[in-house]
């Protein structure tokens, strides 16, 4: 059965293919054999070599690095969602990727046509029915069922003006297209193999497993969230997905700090090849205090993310069981002591040891008068200086994933591989899909897992600090463990939306900490013998008193997610151009975007 189309595109077109050599190995000498500005589809498909460089510039869909994903939670300063930021005719929050999923099309239908062995096509045609699954599966997270459409276009004889699948769908046409995919490509590709970096069997099965989870989850149930039967197909085959992948060697690496920056390691299960000079990726430069890049940091972690990071026995904070309670005053005074292990791997703060660029015993300093201008972030009145930062800083900074090696003038030559998928999630996708069919013991030896890696205390009882007993516990604990492992990588928004629990962002705020130097008995130094201190790295954390500060100071300061971000809007721009196109019911439209 052929899905229904979609509204435009040319059945001959010129394709761009720039840059395909610095995606992956195989495709390194791909400019010295032809241009790729354009191209002839005989020539093409006959040629394994650009076969290979056409593919290779779709797997631009994978993206790559991005310092700003979390600005959407709480974990990173910035109010992303202020009133009104996503509506139907603006851009904002959009996904209808017609453009690539033609040149995947196009790329099944021609490929077959040509004379390349057949090994090599199956691996073409694998490639691309994973990409195009991909590709839709990010419009249906984004807005519900779209048109799915499996054949080049051809905007004179085909019917352009068709409407959209029904979620259920696309979903059944994507599990399609990843159950085909598997069949087609390797197994599984070495990290040694000169194809790495290209899909296998691994990555789509555990992509499988995580549409699965997506559709038994409580966006697309918003009547019945947690006992739809999607749960149990969700379970069998992220089971299926863990242990396979497990049985071939992939496995949680064994620090916490070298997911990434100890490149092709056995927790990566995907990831989008950097190489400099060919191909870099913003990170450093967008994590770094400004006196140590190229410009002021866009990413600064915030006191509300400091807060949910556990202590080092695994509990809260505040959890009175926990052997390191403190209240919040006591925490604000002594937040960098006795946490979970991967808040030291992730978080840079004030007076703490960060020999960035090389620089041995050097310290980050963030008190305003003190710190240099692009670091600082304060209005202490004693400093004789206003901050500039302070509608865009905290007092926190990023190292997770950080090459400290880079010096300054070369932060922008960051060329670590982007990982898309490790196997730390399809572990936790396979723990809530445990959990919510009623097998918290599964559930709990994944978390278990988890938090060994990360070096937190096991506790008399062996778990690590987890006490959930009941399956909505184990919900909040799992959810709370993704938030801390995947820390700046993308994940919490997503997570929330997809759990329809967005209320726990809407109508928050987010705040930075202030340091000010201080003497032994508390009083403030003055603020010229607290710079002469901090130049020779004299000053360590406790040599501050530390006070929170809203930020931005100015400008929107609340965030702002209405019950309608769950399903975004179908533009007004598409439904202007074809108006089989229905909007969705959320949005003032007929068509019900989930599942029920």
């Amino acid at each position: 059965m052929l899905a229904s189309k979609p509204h435009m595109m040319m059945k001959k077109i010129i394709y761009m293919l720039i840059g395909a050599g610095s995606l992956f190995a195989s495709c390194k000498d791909v400019l010295d054999i032809e241009d790729l500005t354009s191209y002839d589809p005989d020539q093409v498909w006959n040629d394994a070599n650009l076969a290979n460089a056409y593919m290779a510039n779709i797997y631009e869909l994978f993206g790559n690095w991005s310092t700003t994903a979390e600005q959407r939670s709480e974990q990173l300063i910035g109010i992303h969602f202020y009133p009104d930021r996503i509506t139907i005719s603006n851009g904002e929050y959009k996904s209808w990727d017609y453009n690539r999923i033609r040149l995947i099309n196009q790329a099944i239908q021609d490929v077959s046509a040509g004379s390349l062995d057949q090994s090599v096509k199956d691996n073409i045609i694998g490639q691309a029915l994973f990409m195009r699954a991909y590709a839709y599966f990010q419009m249906v997270m984004y807005h519900g069922g779209v048109p799915y459409v499996t054949v080049p276009q051809d905007r004179y004889e085909d019917d352009l003006y068709v409407p959209r699948n029904s979620t259920a769908e696309c979903f059944e046409f994507i599990l399609a297209d990843l159950d085909e995919a598997i069949v087609k490509l390797p197994e599984q590709i070495e990290k040694s193999a000169g194809d790495y970096g290209k899909i296998d069997g691994m990555f789509a099965l555990a992509f499988k497993a995580k549409v699965r989870l997506y559709m038994a989850s409580p966006q697309f149930h918003p009547s019945d969230p947690w006992n739809n039967a999607h749960w149990q197909d969700a379970y069998e085959i992220n089971k299926q997905a863990y242990e396979t992948l497990l049985a071939n060697g992939y496995a949680l690496a064994e620090n916490y700090e070298d997911i990434a920056l100890v490149e092709r390691g056995p927790e990566v299960v995907f990831a989008v090849i950097n190489a400099y000079p060919n191909k870099v990726a913003v990170w450093d430069h967008g994590v770094r205090p400004g006196s140590e890049s190229r410009g002021a940091a866009n990413a600064c972690p915030t006191w509300e993310y400091v807060k949910m990071f556990p202590m080092k026995d695994g509990k809260a904070f505040d959890d009175p069981s926990s052997a390191y309670y403190k209240t919040e005053d006591e925490l604000l005074q002594s937040y960098w002591e006795d946490r979970d292990p991967r808040f030291e791997k992730s978080v840079v703060w004030n007076g703490k040891s960060y020999e960035v660029s090389g620089k041995t015993g050097r310290r980050q300093y963030t008190a305003l008068g003190v710190a240099h201008e692009l670091d600082d972030f304060g209005v202490n009145p004693r400093a004789g200086v206003n901050s500039t930062n302070l509608d865009r800083y905290s007092g926190f900074f990023i190292v997770k994933n950080s090459l400290l090696r880079l010096t300054q003038e070369e932060v922008q030559q960051y060329d670590v591989d982007f990982v898309l998928m490790r196997f730390a999630e399809v572990m936790l996708n396979y723990a809530e899909t445990a959990n919510e069919t009623g097998r918290l013991d599964e559930a709990l030896a994944i978390l278990k897992q988890i938090r060994q890696r990360a070096a937190i205390e096991p506790g008399a009882d062996g778990n690590y600090g987890i006490t959930a007993t009941s399956r909505a516990a184990m919900r909040e604990a799992i959810l709370a463990e993704r938030n801390i492992e995947f820390c700046f990588e993308g994940h919490r928004f997503w997570d929330l939306r997809r759990l329809r629990m967005l209320e726990r962002l809407d109508g928050t705020t987010k705040h930075g900490v202030e340091a000010i130097a201080v003497a032994e008995d508390g009083t403030e130094l003055s603020i010229t013998e607290a710079r002469t201190k901090a130049s020779a790295y004299a000053l360590q954390e406790d040599d501050f008193k530390y006070s929170l500060l809203q930020v931005p100071l100015s400008g929107v300061r609340v965030n702002s997610l209405p019950e309608t971000y769950y399903f975004f809007p179908i533009q007004e721009s598409v439904i202007d151009r074809n108006p089989n196109i229905e909007q969705n019911n959320n949005w003032g439209g007929p068509f019900n975007p989930t599942l029920e």
